[in-house]
């Protein structure tokens, strides 16, 4: 498969964990307005993270989608594993 979209996969996984995580926290703050500078972070932040997981996985676009939802979770564990 493309490295890029392989990238790409990585990038919306982020994506989708970003919104998974932010649509949690409106339900158990009850807030529902957003900072905007803070959603574009964390929106960039795990797009970017999600890609770099990407990158650590097999050419499977399904491994990929869910190495860039778990984001540095996948990283944190990887660590774990080579130290």
């Amino acid at each position: 498969m493309n490295t890029l979209m392989l990238i790409a996969f990585g990038l919306f996984g982020g994506i989708i964990r970003a919104v998974v995580g932010m649509l949690k926290h409106k339900v158990f703050t009850g807030k529902e307005k957003f900072q905007s500078r803070r959603l574009l972070f964390t929106l960039i932040t795990s797009a970017l993270i999600g890609a770099f997981c990407a990158l650590l996985t097999i050419n499977d676009y399904r491994i990929t989608l869910l190495a860039g939802y778990a984001g540095t979770d996948l990283i944190q564990g990887i660590y774990k594993i080579t130290k």
